[in-house]
Formats: C-alpha cells, structure tokens, sequence
C-alpha cells in the first residue's frame, strides 16, 4: 500500500456511514486527519467516538451555499489535501415512472453533490505539492441497470467529471480518479434489498442473491475493500493514476 504523505487533512463527504465511514476510519489508520461530512449529526459524532474521523462537518452536498461554508471551516481547521466525494443516494423506478423531479433529485446529490465539493476544495489543493480527489462513483457510471436510469445517468456524469477534470489537472499535483463499487453491504444497499422483497415477495436471502448475482464470485462487496481502493489512490505512490474509474466489484463490467 502506498504510503500517505505526513499528517494530510481529508476531507470524506457522507462520512458517517457505510462505504464513506470505512474510507475516514481507513485515512485515520494511515495517519491522516479526517473530517467527516454529512447531514447527520449524531451519525457523525458517532464515527468520531468510533476513531474513525477527527472532525465532523454538517451540510447537505447539494446545498452549495451549506457546503462551502463547511469546508471553509474544515480547511481553517487544516488546509485539506484529500477530497473523497462519498456522498450519494439512490432511488428506483421504471423510466416511464421517473419523473423530472426524480433525475434532479439523483443529480443534485450524486452529481452536483460532487462538483460542489470539488469547486469548494481545489482552488487550495491545486497550488499545494499534493492533492488527491476521489469521486465514489458505482458500477451504474460505467454500465446500465434496469429501473434506476436517473441513478445511472448521475454516475456517468461523474465518471465523465473525473476523466475531464483530470485532464485539467494533469500540469499540477492533483490527481483525480473515482472508484466504481459493485453492489456492497451497507444500509444503502439494505434499501434496495427491503425494496425488492417488498416488490416481489422474495425472501431476504433470494433478494441479496438477486443482487450479488451481477458480481462473477457471487456475493456483495464490503465497505472495507472500497476503503483499501480509495486509500491506494490517496497515496504519494500513486501519483500517476489519474483520469481512472476503478471497478471494485469482484470481476464484473
């Protein structure tokens, strides 16, 4: 594993839970200091109890104006090095059924979420000897899935961000990449599982087959292999990666 430089500042939205909470508790073990963002403040101090950030800072990502003034007072704190732009959400509906206010929705957060952190972090990061920007994009940013087309339409532009923004970045210290998780355990997928089983009268075993069966070794990823991706990326050794979305999904794609 690629070591970090000493003691960066990183910055993990949705870092109180799940995929982003196993990423902050990841940074801390390397020796960074991490801020945890997102809505839910007791979920955040939580993960701050837990060791697994510093700092926590609440905002809602598609609230631009809210999001800018946290990492303001998250890079006061300590200039920040890392961005790993976590937060996401996800709804499903057949496209006949997915109306403007859903794609806005999924754009907002898994989208724009992601542009706004960005924008808020590089102006800062870019003039400093090291940067990293890591997008948690998904398997849908490099593929289609039936009945969640607002959802990956989100994800590509993401993937699409990454790729460009890189380009743009390629003169600096910065480098900018997303990772692309498969179907993992954490409660966002849980949703999904209850939504299946609702919809179909599948057991919950039949539902989370129903969704490892997209991964080749047949099962979910866990929060903590994305962790271990992410952490890679981070690291002063992988300061020629850059442009990439990474499939962590047991073969798939």
């Amino acid at each position: 594993m690629s070591a970090l430089p000493q003691s960066p500042h990183a910055l993990v939205t949705g870092g109180g839970r799940g995929i982003g909470r196993a990423i902050a508790a990841a940074l801390v073990g390397a020796g960074a200091t991490v801020t945890v963002l997102g809505r839910n403040v007791a979920t955040l101090e939580e993960a701050i109890k837990a060791g697994a950030a510093h700092f926590a800072a609440v905002a809602d990502v598609s609230d631009e104006m809210s999001l800018n003034a946290a990492i303001a007072e998250a890079s006061a704190r300590q200039p920040i090095d890392i961005l790993v732009a976590n937060a996401g959400s996800a709804e499903s509906a057949p496209f006949v059924k997915s109306d403007s206010a859903l794609f806005a929705r999924m754009m907002d957060v898994n989208f724009m979420g992601v542009v706004h952190a960005i924008r808020a972090v590089l102006p800062g990061m870019k003039d400093r000897p090291y940067g990293r920007i890591v997008a948690v994009a998904s398997t849908a940013g490099l593929k289609g899935y039936a009945y969640v087309s607002a959802y990956t339409a989100a994800k590509h532009a993401v993937v699409g961000l990454v790729r460009s923004l890189a380009l743009e970045m390629a003169g600096s210290n910065v480098t900018v990449n997303a990772v692309c998780p498969g179907f993992t355990d954490t409660d966002l997928v849980a949703g999904s599982i209850e939504n299946i089983m609702k919809k179909t009268g599948r057991s919950r075993e039949q539902a989370i087959a129903d969704l490892a069966k997209h991964n080749p070794q047949g099962r979910l990823i866990t929060p903590q292999e994305v962790a271990d991706a992410v952490l890679w990326l981070c690291g002063e050794g992988a300061g020629a990666i850059t442009g990439q979305a990474i499939a962590v999904a047991g073969g798939e794609i």
